[in-house]
């Protein structure tokens, strides 16, 4: 068995590195046509041909964990069938290669794709992601979300504050910062705005801070404004790097970690969590795929081919993958819209064609 697993793993490692590095090369030409219109348009600004380089460079952890499941489905057909035209598949089930041994031992290898899928999606394509994103910064602005910046709100006690940031370098600084902070009856009681803002643990440290309180009126005093100016200011909170981030950025652009603070902190100050509950579990199942995709192609290699037949039932093994990675978007977006359960959101298409390629598996295996 040993050996058979030797055979299986490095044809299909081959395989997928093969197909991997083909898509990667396409999407990588297709951004530095691109990165050639920032070129010219951020040229003024002192951006060169090697920042673009170096931009396009770290889009490869990003690009790679979006291609891995189509890849590893598409080198692993490939290999099936090859091995079923070839006999050489028939030869080993004829040494005893069983079907669920089969099986298990793609799924092990399964799992080896799982792992290099969520590292790429949680570590190296959100680090390659804010890295890409600070080259670019100085020359076309800090990240946000336009005229308005970002919104985000939090509880402290008997007060609630809303905060608003304009623009932010994507690690810990921010620009034009204001604070707004309301008592439990939703009246206003002081805004605070800083033309620059760092983020530490536990703290906001404000710079260049104009500081409005309004004192309500009560029975013997009228309302009463005062406004200081103070060099620096320091406001406890709990928002995080990642959570301004958040506001900022795109949820598939996050980590699950990310998200999942994230969506614990909208749900503690009675905000809708639904997108980014949709998205946490999304990238919890992504990796997933990777599973999904060789029991997909385990029953290529029950097919009998005949000459010429082998292209045709990779091209549909593929349309299948593509299908696949289609309705994964289609249920994320329709359930975001309908409000749907977000977990099953998620997990419906894995447990759909999983469910489909075992039962083909089964038809091919056990009952031809």
């Amino acid at each position: 068995m040993r050996t058979v697993r030797r055979l299986l793993y490095g044809e299909i490692n081959r395989a997928v590195l093969f197909v991997a590095v083909g898509f990667l090369a396409l999407f990588l030409l297709f951004d530095v046509v691109d990165e050639l219109q920032s070129l010219s348009r951020l040229a003024a600004q002192g951006y060169q041909l090697q920042h673009a380089l170096l931009y396009v460079a770290l889009k490869t952890p990003d690009h790679l964990y979006e291609l891995l499941p189509i890849s590893v489905l598409i080198g692993s057909i490939f290999v099936m069938a090859r091995l079923a035209q070839s006999s050489e598949f028939t030869i080993l089930r004829t040494g005893g290669l069983e079907p669920w041994m089969a099986l298990s031992a793609l799924l092990k290898l399964g799992l080896v794709f799982v792992a290099i899928t969520f590292y790429l999606g949680d570590y190296a394509a959100p680090w390659a992601e804010r890295q890409a994103q600070q080259i670019k910064a100085p020359f076309q602005g800090q990240l946000t979300t336009g005229k308005t910046g970002a919104w985000l709100r939090e509880k402290q006690q008997n007060q609630q504050f809303a905060v608003n940031v304009r623009r932010f370098d994507g690690i810990n600084q921010m620009q034009e910062v204001r604070i707004h902070a309301f008592n439990d009856k939703g009246q206003l009681l002081r805004i605070t705005t800083a033309q620059q803002a760092s983020i530490q643990a536990g703290r906001w440290l404000l710079s260049g801070v104009e500081d409005k309180f309004l004192l309500l009126p009560s029975a013997d005093k009228p309302a009463q404004f005062s406004a200081t100016k103070l060099a620096s200011l320091v406001w406890p909170t709990g928002i995080s790097t990642d959570m301004v981030a958040a506001a900022l950025l795109s949820p598939d652009r996050m980590s699950t970690w990310e998200l999942f603070s994230y969506m614990n902190h909208l749900s503690a100050n009675n905000q809708n969590a639904q997108r980014y509950e949709i998205e946490f579990w999304r990238k919890v199942f992504y990796p997933l795929s990777c599973l999904v995709m060789l029991v997909l192609a385990l029953p290529f290699a029950y097919l009998h081919f005949r000459s010429g037949q082998i292209a045709g039932h990779v091209f549909g093994g593929v349309l299948a993958g593509i299908s696949f990675a289609l309705l994964n978007n289609v249920f994320s977006f329709v359930g975001n819209l309908q409000n749907w359960q977000p977990l099953l959101t998620s997990a419906a298409p894995a447990l759909i064609y999983t469910t489909i390629s075992l039962a083909a598996f089964w038809w091919m295996v056990l009952r031809r």
